[in-house]
């Protein structure tokens, strides 16, 4: 048993240090036993292969990944030490087309953007469940500032804070019309299939929404989600592997469906009388068969 975890930790410091050249040179089995956030997560560059979004958006990987370039006119990539700014082609061409889109229907200059994908999708080091196929970008609630940011700023600068401290409503010095023009915009956009926000945002969108309000179905409440909006895309047509999440319930979603969220069994939780055990890591063997050639992938 020890034999087999020393070389378990020697292949994924292997793995950390070479990246994704070397996870096509590892033999399979010692993929096969190494967590798959580690073998993914080592990946710095796009298995090079046709497009496809495979699996869930939880469950699943990447292949043909495009970067979204670190600066646009209307975008800046955030965090780049991550290597997280990857996605299925057409995640880059709606964040390209709808940042263009956010200064004709805000004051904003442009977004900023945060997690999308890893080179080859999969799970991730530390951080979201989701987020493996492709199709997830984490737009922060901040304005885009007229000047580019230096490489330093995007790895320390937070976003900003919208929710207020006691999590039932958001912050009014903060709040604007702008934040709900730009959530709105993303949520009309033909290919998203829904945004996550925080409750208290969804609250405050109910609210501000005026005139044609179809849009706030797509508009989801989900913890945390306090300083960004996560957009998820549908599956694409060239990702016949991609398996699609179930449809948002209908209606605005505005009712007594959000009182919850904001409940003391919500927001304050009692500590349960024993600590969960910590669930098994996902391994390759957990994700889509196809995901083993995007791997191994040179």
């Amino acid at each position: 048993m020890a034999r087999h975890l020393g070389r378990l930790a020697t292949l994924v410091a292997f793995l950390v240090t070479f990246g994704g050249a070397a996870v096509a040179q590892v033999t399979t089995s010692a993929v096969d036993t190494t967590p798959a956030k580690q073998v993914f997560g080592a990946q710095r560059d796009p298995a090079p292969m046709a497009a496809r979004a495979i699996g869930f958006y939880s469950k699943g990987c990447l292949a043909g990944g495009e970067a979204l370039p670190v600066n646009g006119k209307t975008w800046q990539a955030m965090r780049l030490s991550r290597n997280r700014n990857w996605g299925h082609p057409r995640l880059v061409a709606f964040l390209e087309r709808f940042s263009a889109q956010v200064p004709t229907v805000s004051t904003w200059p442009g977004i900023l953007v945060g997690d999308m994908a890893q080179p080859r999708g999969g799970p991730m080091l530390s951080g979201h469940a989701s987020h493996q196929i492709g199709l997830d970008a984490d737009i922060w609630l901040t304005p885009m500032p007229r000047r580019e940011f230096t490489r330093d700023e995007r790895e320390k600068l937070s976003a900003t804070m919208i929710v207020r401290p006691d999590r039932l409503d958001v912050d009014k010095r903060v709040w604007t019309p702008s934040l709900v023009n730009v959530i709105r915009a993303a949520a009309q956009d033909d290919e998203v299939e829904r945004v996550l926000v925080n409750a208290a945002i969804k609250k405050a969108l109910c609210r501000a929404a005026t005139g044609e309000r179809s849009w706030l179905q797509k508009v989801r409440p989900y913890w945390g989600h306090d300083y960004h909006m996560h957009v998820r895309l549908s599956c694409p047509k060239d990702s016949p592997d991609c398996r699609p999440q179930d449809p948002v319930v209908p209606g605005e979603g505005c009712g007594s469906e959000l009182d919850w969220w904001f409940s003391d069994a919500n927001l304050h939780p009692k500590p349960p009388k024993e600590p969960p055990k910590p669930k098994p890591p996902m391994m390759l063997k957990d994700l889509p068969a196809a995901c083993r050639e995007v791997v191994l992938a040179p």
